[in-house]
């Protein structure tokens, strides 16, 4: 601000600056070419520009004939965020490589309706690493995992298409879920039976 009142006084004319001496009482005289000059050094106002990120569309989600093609397509690429997809896969491959894609995906769901419910942390890492949730996790800290292990790529695009929301879960809404053999304290109602994994909400 400083710098542009010292721009105006530095360009302004003789007979301006024989004006600013005047008495304070006396009538001040501008003539048109002078209240001309004056409007030019006024600053142009421009329109807000909105960033763009709030004004584009949001992304459409994939859409799969199966399950299986959306797994295939989410093998390759990277994803927007690689803390929560470290967590994410590496909870779906400790918890249920071997099952089905489809139980593999309910696990991952799990995460996702976790940290959405309130209930819990509020991310998904933060879920995965919660005290007493998640047998496989030490002190709140995950296990290294091979990355070109078979079956943590498998978990990892099963991530990515939950991260995606590419396809929806098998077991919806769930919250909880265990081996058949083992029961599970309090009231809560089932929500599926996939592979060896029974869910919950």
């Amino acid at each position: 601000m400083t710098f542009a009142l010292g721009g105006l006084i530095s360009t302004s004319t003789i007979t301006n600056a024989a004006e600013i001496d005047r008495p304070a009482l006396a009538p001040m005289t501008i003539n048109a070419a002078d209240n001309a000059s004056a409007r030019t050094l006024v600053p142009s106002v421009f329109p807000t520009l909105v960033p763009e990120i709030l004004t584009a569309p949001k992304p459409v989600p994939a859409t799969f004939s199966s399950l299986d093609a959306a797994v295939a397509a989410h093998a390759v690429g990277e994803a927007g965020n690689e803390e929560a997809l470290r967590c994410l896969a590496t909870t779906v491959y400790f918890e249920s490589k071997g099952e089905p894609l489809a139980g593999q995906l309910a696990v991952a769901h799990v995460v996702l309706n976790r940290a959405r419910s309130g209930r819990f942390a509020s991310d998904v890492c933060g879920v995965v690493k919660q005290r007493g949730q998640f047998s496989f996790v030490r002190r709140g800290v995950l296990p290294a995992v091979d990355a070109v292990n078979r079956m943590y790529r498998t978990a990892e695009a099963v991530a990515k298409v939950a991260l995606a929301s590419s396809w929806k879960s098998p077991a919806p809404n769930a919250l909880f879920f265990n081996g058949r053999k083992v029961g599970l304290p309090g009231r809560l109602t089932k929500v599926a039976l996939i592979g060896n994994h029974i869910f919950y909400r």
